[in-house]
């Protein structure tokens, strides 16, 4: 059974997260967190063709794009991926429906097929989680690895800075 971090950092940002959020969560401990950047790397070979992590480096013709980005302003290190916000602005934000809330997950899903290219989400999510995608001119955000029987920036994670709390 895993235990659940009750550090003063991660209480605050569950707490902020609300109480009647109906979907789990990656909680983030930056205490811990050592900038290895491993939660891109396996971010990136979770979205690859592949899944695996040397044909997703060498191999494969057009590398996926990770979904987390690893923010450092030395001595601290903090990864940075969608919220998945209760009321989303980037959803509101999108002009073509490519962005939207699903209600049962409660997960803010992005149709690659529906997106123009506008980049409004990147401007209006308030945490800078949405990235640009320069060689489609479209956006990837974190999709919690929807399609995967695990997060891979998760069970990645060496030092556990990342934690999935399901709610």
């Amino acid at each position: 059974m895993q235990s659940i971090c009750t550090c003063f950092t991660c209480l605050f940002i569950f707490l902020q997260m609300g109480e009647k959020e109906e979907m789990g969560r990656i909680l983030i401990k930056p205490e811990v967190c050592i900038g290895c950047r491993l939660c891109e790397i396996w971010c990136t070979v979770a979205h690859s063709k592949t899944k695996n992590i040397i044909k997703a480096f060498l191999y494969e013709e057009v590398r996926a794009l990770p979904r987390v980005q690893v923010e450092e302003k030395l001595p601290l290190t903090f990864p940075m991926q969608c919220r998945h916000c209760e009321e989303p602005d980037c959803v509101a934000a999108c002009i073509s429906g490519a962005l939207s809330k699903d209600p049962g997950t409660g997960r803010v899903d992005h149709d690659a097929e529906k997106c123009v290219g506008c980049f409004s989400c990147v401007l209006a999510c308030p945490y800078g989680c949405i990235n640009i995608n320069e060689n489609e001119r479209k956006v990837v955000k974190c999709d919690l690895c929807r399609e995967l029987d695990t997060m891979y920036c998760v069970s990645h994670c060496p030092n556990e800075a990342l934690v999935f709390v399901n709610e």
